[in-house]
């Protein structure tokens, strides 16, 4: 009999046991942890079936953007990435590509076009080649389009570049300098290698992705008929251009055809066209609809300020160039700004200031690093010109 009991004695322990096991592996199985919107550490969620739960401490979801196609639904853009570079930039290039690529590429697998105005090395292709899912292609640049034009006077060039060297005036003095802002402002689009291309993506070495970018980036500017993306905007030093909006209101006086109804005039200038305020897109980082750079009325807009000679006798960069063309002969609406990629070129940073975005997205980045909002930041006058409502958390970290 006492040998009876004590079996059931030990039935009932290790049924209570059992019992136990599984109410700690059920409470394990539907317990979750939440981050608060107001930053610090993780903490168990709170039972979210009282109403008077802080709406701080509810879980974070992932968004789910419907504008946005996640993942490549087999429709491939015919869209590549650019970049300037010569030889010796291999190993600082290395790590832009592969931050494009971890980021954003391996998923997608686009071309990737080379431009130099040496002949590359096999050691750059070789490394690039092996860096890129997509094609490589390796173009030269004709020495016409990387050298004085035939009506600049080389003198008065080396004059202001002496004038701007003294001034300390960065890149004011820099040869190599100028002739890479006219070409980026009137001939990368005009590469033989590029003319089977209809968007292209512009990357420097140097650059940093924070945020994973699940959308194919290309298809999302040709469904929405996008022209022009930027992620960072801000003045341009006046002393580099001091006559380039002059030049830009003869052209309209002559051309204002080209001007668009509803042009981004007002985000460039603060009355009305009599001035330029510098505001312009950073285009060591632009996506863009190459049309735009093969349009009617931006090779003229080129051919014009070329023949100004402002190139070479100021420092005019192809960015207040390019920013100037696609406020003016662009619709507002066809010109994006990137709030989701995360993205810096020194000393500027780019991070989602909207804490689901960059948790959805994986940003590496701080937001407290963000310039997006500050005071110096043109993006600012865009949100503001075009009616937008800027995201979740920018005052906490603009100005």
């Amino acid at each position: 009999m006492a040998r009876s009991n004590a079996r059931l004695v030990r039935f009932g322990f290790l049924a209570a046991l059992l019992i136990l096991c599984g109410f700690i592996l059920s409470k394990g199985a539907t317990s979750s942890y939440s981050i608060s919107t107001g930053g610090g550490s993780a903490k168990p969620a709170a039972d979210t079936s009282n109403n008077d739960v802080d709406e701080s401490e509810k879980k974070i979801e992932k968004p789910i953007d419907p504008k946005k196609p996640v993942g490549n639904n087999g429709e491939k853009v015919k869209a590549t990435f650019v970049t300037l570079a010569r030889n010796r930039d291999v190993y600082e290039l290395v790590g832009s590509i592969r931050e494009i690529e971890d980021r954003f590429n391996h998923n997608f697998h686009y071309d990737w076009v080379f431009l130099n105005d040496e002949e590359f090395d096999d050691e750059f292709k070789r490394i690039t080649t092996a860096m890129v899912t997509g094609k490589t292609h390796y173009g030269t640049i004709p020495k016409e389009q990387w050298g004085f034009p035939e009506w600049i006077d080389t003198d008065k060039a080396a004059a202001v570049r002496k004038d701007m060297r003294e001034r300390k005036i960065i890149y004011g003095d820099s040869i190599s300098y100028r002739h890479m802002c006219r070409y980026e402002s009137g001939f990368f689009f005009r590469h033989p290698l590029m003319e089977q291309f209809d968007y292209y993506w512009r990357v420097e070495p140097g650059i940093k992705i924070y945020c994973d970018i699940d959308y194919d980036v290309f298809k999302y500017f040709k469904d929405n008929n996008f022209a022009y993306g930027f992620t960072i905007s801000l003045p341009e030093y006046k002393e580099t251009i001091p006559t380039l909006w002059e030049t830009t209101k003869k052209f309209i006086d002559e051309n204002p055809q080209y001007v668009d109804k509803n042009s981004m005039k007002d985000f460039i200038s603060d009355d009305g066209g009599s001035s330029y305020n510098g505001c312009h897109f950073w285009s060591n980082f632009e996506v863009g609809d190459l049309s735009l750079w093969r349009s009617e009325a931006y090779l003229k807009y080129f051919d014009y300020l070329d023949q100004a000679g402002g190139f070479f006798y100021e420092r005019w960069g192809d960015a207040p160039v390019h920013s100037i063309a696609a406020a003016l002969f662009l619709p507002r609406e066809r010109i994006h700004f990137f709030d989701d990629v995360g993205y810096y070129h020194v000393p500027f940073h780019n991070c989602p200031v909207d804490q689901k975005v960059r948790l959805s997205h994986r940003c590496s980045c701080n937001p407290k690093d963000d310039f997006t909002f500050k005071g110096y930041s043109c993006v600012n006058r865009y949100y503001k010109v075009n009616q937008l409502k800027k995201p979740d958390g920018w005052q906490q970290y603009g100005d």
